[in-house]
């Protein structure tokens, strides 16, 4: 399987943080469609709104306003129609109790970002690697 034909999704605030992160998976040779959103209420929405052509990965930040990351992936991993889709909580912290929540709530890998570009760039190229070209993802609806 190809990068290329896979929807990534990243809920993040910062849009600094988003522009970093699109151009790191670019850098490390995603063509796929990657698509944003500020925040989990604007996740779950898109979501909803996205039943035919959902994401085959969703890039999750934790610390957003409205819905949190912890609250967004607490309401995916409760919905059937949503709960295969594989989540990475992409995050600053690397508090030991934010990693734990996370898998406890049904997170698929915890990844603290990364100080430089060039660290978010071997991020992005070892995410493509393992969920894009080397797991097979479920069946996209």
């Amino acid at each position: 399987m190809t990068s290329s034909g896979t929807i990534l999704i990243l809920a993040d605030d910062d849009p600094d943080d988003r522009l970093l992160t699109r151009e790191a998976f670019e850098e490390a040779g995603y063509q796929g469609d990657f698509r944003f959103v500020e925040d989990g209420r604007q996740l779950l929405e898109y979501l909803d709104l996205s039943r035919k052509s959902l994401p085959g990965v969703i890039l999750l930040d934790l610390n957003m306003p409205r819905m949190s990351g912890f609250e967004a992936l607490r309401e995916l991993k409760a919905d059937p129609a949503l709960r295969s889709i594989p989540i990475i909580v992409l995050t600053t912290s690397n508090a030991d109790e934010d990693v734990l929540r996370s898998y406890d709530l049904g997170g698929n890998s915890f990844i603290t970002k990364p100080a430089s570009f060039a660290e978010l760039t071997g991020v992005a190229k070892r995410v493509i690697s393992y969920w894009l070209e080397t797991v097979k993802l479920p069946p996209q609806h």
